[in-house]
């Protein structure tokens, strides 16, 4: 796999998947894409904003929005940001985060953000690794302010298992969209992580930022001179294929919430369980 994977095009092939992925044919083509597509990932299409048959494609019908009410948000201090598996959650300690066992990579070299120790260093990070089932949006884990986002281009490495374990430094070398939020516990980074296959990564709040975009491949910062309002369980923006987020807690956060982490739960649910178990979006984590 390694072999292949390497000497496959990686950005100009998921480029060409998003193409295929939002082909809208003839309606019955849609309605029975679409439905064949939630049949073979086993997708709850009960939990879809929309009956199957009104996604013009799969690429849309990946990206649906849930129906109101389907994920309740926790009253906890923070939230899962999407209905994934949690692959590694640890304390940030000496500049390092766990990628696999045994293989770490630096805080440094993945957020590439002169004040990240100031910021995260002694904090507490999760990996959340979102599978083709999986609900695609991801939502603000916590009440805040967006100070800044951070787009850093890199290659579209698969983010799977045999990809962590194998790849040195996977999350530093591929591309990635670090949403920067002020709390009261200080900042909190959503670091959406693109892979092969993402067609593009979207912000909702912000348009003018996607991943995987043709052209110059340089880093880009946006310093909001107004920060923006962002309410806890609010839509930050969504993969056009499956990825990773990796959530980053300062300090203060780990000293306080580190041992009340729940783990185990959808989008919206708190945070707490192990490492592996499935979580919910807007569950609560602390």
């Amino acid at each position: 796999m390694s072999v292949i994977t390497r000497i496959l095009p990686k950005r100009a092939l998921s480029r060409w998947v998003g193409h295929v992925m939002h082909f809208q044919g003839p309606k019955w083509w849609a309605r029975a894409s679409v439905q064949a597509f939630a049949w073979f990932y086993n997708i709850n299409l009960s939990e879809a904003e929309k009956p199957f048959t009104e996604y013009p494609s799969i690429g849309e019908f990946f990206i649906r929005r849930l129906k109101s009410g389907v994920r309740p948000l926790s009253s906890d201090w923070a939230v899962h940001p999407a209905d994934s598996k949690i692959t590694q959650s640890a304390a940030i300690v000496n500049n390092s985060m766990i990628q696999a066992k045994g293989i770490h990579y630096s805080l440094r070299d993945f957020t590439l953000d002169p004040d990240c120790d100031k910021k995260w260093s002694e904090g507490y990070f999760l990996t959340y690794y979102l599978c083709p089932t999986d609900y695609h949006r991801v939502h603000s884990p916590v009440e805040g302010k967006i100070t800044s986002v951070r787009h850093i281009p890199g290659q579209l490495w698969p983010v799977n298992e045999w990809s962590t374990t194998n790849i040195k430094d996977l999350f530093t070398v591929n591309e990635r969209i670090l949403v920067e939020i002020e709390t009261e516990l200080g900042p909190v980074g959503v670091v959406f992580v693109g892979a092969t296959n993402v067609g593009h990564i979207c912000l909702s709040f912000d348009e003018s930022i996607r991943g995987n975009e043709k052209g110059p491949q340089v880093m880009k910062q946006k310093i909001y001179s107004q920060p923006l309002d962002i309410n806890k369980g609010a839509e930050l923006g969504y993969f056009r294929m499956g990825s990773t987020v990796v959530m980053l807690y300062p300090p203060k956060f780990r000293t306080k919430y580190a041992d009340q982490l729940k783990l185990h739960s959808k989008l919206n649910n708190a945070l707490g369980g192990n490492e592996g178990d499935r979580v919910h979006v807007l569950d609560g984590l602390v």
